[in-house]
């Protein structure tokens, strides 16, 4: 009988830890699917524009960021442009990826990070 004393306290625990790491997820998914809608909403450079198709449509950008990459073929060289609402990622001189510069995702210091 001592063996089990502890059981219903634990399994209790591991309950309540489920349910909130549940809670915090489904919080998570939901903020990044609204930040996927408002990417979509917006007018965002796209895929494929070249750097002075991306500077003639939104103008200069507030920051060009430093290169980062570019050690080998397999590490490119990737150029990031910071604009008031988002930061445009280029590979060469193609975009590759625009993303929002929200609270919510981790471009809070784009110059800051590695």
């Amino acid at each position: 009988m001592l063996k089990h004393r502890y059981s219903l306290p634990l399994l209790a625990a591991i309950t309540i830890g489920a349910g909130l790491a549940g809670t915090q997820a489904a919080h998570a998914q939901q903020t990044l699917t609204q930040r996927v809608q408002e990417e979509k909403g917006m007018n965002l450079p796209g895929r494929g524009m070249s750097m002075a198709q991306v500077e003639k449509k939104y103008g200069e950008p507030l920051r060009k960021l430093a290169p980062r990459g570019g050690d080998s073929a397999k590490h490119p060289t990737i150029n990031r442009w910071e604009y008031s609402d988002f930061i445009v990622y280029f590979q060469q001189n193609r975009v590759i990826h625009s993303v929002l510069n929200t609270p919510a995702g981790n471009n809070q210091n784009p110059g800051a990070v590695n």
